[in-house]
């Protein structure tokens, strides 16, 4: 009821205003609960500070039951003023224009920083005017509609979780419309269809009838399809396609209001697995012919002890086919006894375990039979056992097999030990750990210990100390699967001497077989008949050796005739003023000490201690160089032919030695053809493998070689044996010192190579150097120049001459002096030692190497190096102390020149090693 006017009121009584007052505040309180209790949330807002004058419980509520009242928003509610929502009132408050919102979001924070709750809101904002229209205040009313918009999401994320299950599963799906005449289904259309449609039929065919796009589908599915559209009874069959050309398993619902005659299907794409079925049907009825062909009688038993499968041999083990075995229980078929006997094997075979064990099974006739029966346990995809397989074989003849076979295994085994008994030789097997496991009696006769007393001690204890490192290696060997085969150690006897033993020995199955033999006296007698073949040794070279030192004496004596009557003729003359002569009687003495030097060069190279100078050396040029004189040595009566490879490799070789070795070779090739005939020297490139460098006792690797082939009477395969044997020589006596091929393979086997021959009588002969390749560019200028031509020394350029020999260092002085070197003399290391550590300028040291004065040249350059780093060495040798200078490689800055040299040459190396510095 609305309240009276202000008029009418004046008229009442004290009654009838008492009563309205009542009226009134009955009323005023039914609006206030109606207010408190309303659904929606409400409250009333003042001024444009939005001040809170009123608010409902539903209010307070949505606020997490703060209290506002009186207070302003942006005061009680800083959460929803950080979120716009007094932006929103400001606008409202200035506009005076309604807003509403629908499902915003409101995230209410009662506590800063405490925990934020989720809210969403129907709200609306309206003005409130005064009788002038001016904004004063502001309703709010809404609801809070956050389960609604939770339920909406829900819902959506539901239906995009339909939707891509839809498009993503596998299995094809549609919707079909069923059409009807009368009760007879004669068309249907794709209502909808998923990708997996698409993918399992091929055909994109939504919206579509089938009578469009498949006329001739098979009835099958129209009347399928119209059942179930008809009665809503489901359908699952499994179908063949023709006109897709697919095997499909089929489940078909109808779906919706049952007027409009639809159905949902799904369906998967099975013709594969039907080809597979088809197969495994297919190789079902081969494995069957196989197994009913097999002697074997061959069953599954599940489980529960039913026969599922059983082969034609069970007709000959019960009175019964196969047909009439699948499907019945196991103890149909076993007397009472029978089962008892196998009911543990079948359990431990439905735990898991496969087992095998043998029955005494008659023949039905009562023959003797022995079965041998397996149980192998089948299990499943989770692991567990559905059954077990059973197979059973007449074993019969076996069994008497493996009797007949005990017998003569005791027999061989008695034999066996027979031999082991009685063998001479040690037998033994040793375990992995070192010890003895079994030894036969020859032990004990041999080495005077007990088998026990050499069972209890590790086996290394026997062993001399000097063959235990090879022993411990070859048990490593043997360990690692390595047979051993002619090993050989010493073992120590119960008396405390040591007897030598032969072993043969192989692993097998974590232990060692061993076949041993005393070979002591073998020892013995080898080292007596390599003592008596030393002493022979010694015979015969002191037999050559007396034949070579009248040889050489003969020789000298011509040489230092030439030499001694040339240097007297020369006095002569210049004493008579007559010196037209002298170049003739300089040129004898010189070539007579050419011969001489070239005398000594051979008996080093016997001695395969040269001294060598190697460079790297163009071969193809150095031949090339030596084809003339070759020509000129050899006679006109020799044609000579030179082959060399484009491309040869270059050497590390001392090139004089390598001239002198051809040269020999070639005079050999000329003598073995009096009648003439043909020299050939080549040269090529080899690569020499592993089988090839044990057939030439040579490192595999690449060589270069140098070949002189002749035309020759050739050799007897025992002279070949022969040749490079010290002193032996083929020609008549007097003729020949045996040294030249035993100087070419001292040369060669010094250089890092080999040397080869290779004759047949009547076929010629070729001897073949083998030179290790070298890895750089050879030397191509070589060329010595006349003293006269030398470069003369820098100013202040000081070279001391170490040399206990007094003409050598007045000639080296000489040279020096005349080339403008200071010249600085001593006589032994120890003074050159001094000179070398003192200050003064030394730019080389031109030293012989074997000295007076406890050091010899090599040993005092090297203590000279240390004060003076880059010092330059010459070392000048007329000796074999090839090993002092280190093989006769040196380190850099260091050279060598063999006695005796050229002055020319002498001068050339002062200026070279100078010049480096």
């Amino acid at each position: 009821m609305p309240a009276m006017p202000d008029a009418d009121l004046q008229s009442l009584s004290r009654e009838e205003l008492e009563a309205e007052l009542r009226r009134l505040r009955v009323q005023s309180a039914s609006l206030a609960q109606m207010f408190e209790q309303a659904p929606s949330f409400i409250a009333l807002l003042s001024g444009p500070e939005h001040r809170f004058t009123l608010t409902n419980a539903a209010y307070q509520r949505a606020v997490d039951g703060r209290d506002v009242t009186g207070r302003t928003v942006a005061e009680a509610l800083p959460d929803a003023a950080a979120q716009g929502y007094v932006d929103l009132l400001d606008e409202v408050f200035r506009s005076g224009r309604t807003h509403r919102a629908t499902g915003a979001r409101f995230d209410v924070q009662a506590v800063p920083g405490g925990p934020v709750k989720e809210r969403y809101l129907d709200f609306v904002y309206q003005p409130i005017t005064d009788a002038r229209g001016t904004v004063n205040g502001i309703f709010v009313e809404g609801h809070d509609v956050t389960e609604r918009m939770r339920g909406e999401v829900a819902l959506r994320e539901s239906e995009a979780r339909y939707r891509t299950l839809f498009e993503s599963i596998e299995v094809g799906f549609c919707i079909i419309e069923m059409r009807f005449e009368g009760s007879r289904a004669v068309d249907y259309r794709i209502v909808e269809a998923n990708p997996a449609f698409v993918q399992q039929t091929g055909a994109d065919v939504a919206g579509r009838w089938v009578s469009d796009f498949a006329p001739n589908l098979e009835r099958h599915w129209f009347d399928t399809y119209g059942h179930v559209a008809l009665t809503g009874e489901p359908a699952h069959f499994e179908h063949y396609a023709d006109v897709f050309g697919r095997w499909f398993d089929v489940r078909a619902l109808r779906t919706g209001d049952p007027a409009a005659h639809r159905v949902a299907i799904f369906f998967s794409d099975i013709t594969e697995r039907r080809r597979v079925e088809q197969r495994a049907e297919a190789g079902e009825r081969e494995l069957r012919l196989i197994t009913d062909a097999l002697p074997v009688l061959i069953a599954f038993i599940g489980a529960d002890h039913v026969y599922r499968f059983a082969n034609k041999a069970y007709e000959d083990w019960f009175p019964v086919t196969a047909d009439q075995v699948v499907g019945q229980d196991v103890r149909t078929f076993l007397k009472p006894e029978d089962y008892a006997a196998r009911q543990s094997f079948m359990e431990r075979a439905l735990a898991g375990e496969a087992v095998t064990f043998e029955l005494d099974w008659p023949h039905r006739d009562g023959r003797t039979r022995v079965a041998e029966i397996r149980y192998l346990p089948r299990r499943t995809a989770e692991g567990g056992v559905d059954g077990y397989h059973v197979f059973v074989q007449d074993v019969t003849a076996r069994k008497q097999t493996e009797v007949d076979l005990a017998r003569q295994v005791a027999a061989r085994t008695a034999e066996r030990d027979q031999v082991w008994q009685s063998s001479s030789d040690m037998l033994c097997v040793a375990n992995s750990d070192g010890y003895f496991v079994s030894l036969n009696p020859a032990w004990s006769r041999t080495l005077g210990w007990s088998e026990a007393e050499m069972k209890a001690r590790p086996f290394i204890d026997f062993v001399h100390p000097d063959d235990i490192a090879a022993t411990l290696a070859a048990a490593s060997s043997l360990a690692r699967g390595e047979a051993q085969t002619t090993f050989e150690n010493r073992y120590r006897h119960r008396d405390g001497n040591h007897i030598w033993l032969s072993w043969n020995a192989v692993p097998r199955d974590g232990l060692i077989y061993a076949s041993t033999r005393n070979v002591t006296e073998i020892k013995r007698q080898a080292e007596a008949l390599a003592k008596t073949e030393e002493a022979l040794r010694q015979s015969q070279k002191m037999e050559a050796v007396g034949q070579l030192t009248g040889g050489l004496a003969h020789d000298f004596n011509n040489l230092l005739a030439g030499i001694s009557g040339s240097l007297e003729l020369m006095q002569t003359r210049m004493s008579q003023g007559r010196m037209g002569d002298l170049d003739r009687y300089m040129t004898v003495a010189q070539g007579a000490a050419k011969r001489a030097a070239a005398l000594t060069h051979r008996l080093l190279a016997f001695s395969r201690r040269q001294t060598l100078d190697p460079k790297p050396t163009n071969v193809n040029r150095l031949v090339k160089d030596m084809e003339e004189l070759v020509r000129r040595t050899v006679g006109p009566a020799i044609d000579l032919e030179v082959v060399g490879l484009a491309g040869l490799w270059p050497a590390l070789i001392d090139p004089g030695q390598l001239e002198n070795a051809l040269l020999n070779l070639c005079i050999n090739a000329r003598d073995a053809m009096p009648d003439g005939g043909r020299i050939t020297i080549e040269t090529a490139n080899k690569w020499i493998d592993e089988t090839g460098g044990r057939q030439h006792d040579m490192p595999p690797g690449q060589y270069l070689s140098v070949c002189v082939t002749d035309t020759g009477t050739g050799m007897a395969p025992d002279l070949i044996d022969k040749v490079f044997e010290p002193f032996f020589t083929t020609k008549p006596t007097g003729e020949g010192t045996g040294l030249g091929l035993s100087m070419v393979y001292g040369f060669a086997r010094q250089s890092g190579g080999q040397v080869r021959i290779y004759s047949e009588l009547g076929q010629g002969t070729t001897v073949c150097l083998y030179l290790p390749r070298h890895y750089g560019e050879a030397d191509e200028d070589d060329v010595a120049r006349k003293l006269a031509e030398a470069g003369r020394a820098g100013q202040g350029e000081t070279v001391l001459i170490v040399d206990d020999e007094p003409s050598v260092r007045m000639l080296v002085t000489e040279v020096l002096e005349d080339l403008g070197y200071t010249a600085i003399e001593a006589a032994d290391s120890v003074a050159g030692l001094k000179v070398l550590q003192s200050d003064v300028r030394i730019d080389l040291l031109v030293t012989d190497v074997g000295l007076p004065g406890g050091m010899n040249g090599r040993q005092m350059a090297d203590a000279g190096r240390e004060r003076r780093p880059e010092l330059k060495v010459l070392f000048i040798t007329g000796y074999a102390e090839n090993a002092v200078l280190g093989n006769g490689y040196l380190r850099p800055g260091m050279q060598v020149l063999t006695k005796p040299f050229v002055l020319e040459t002498l001068a050339s190396r002062i200026e070279s090693l100078i010049a480096e510095a």
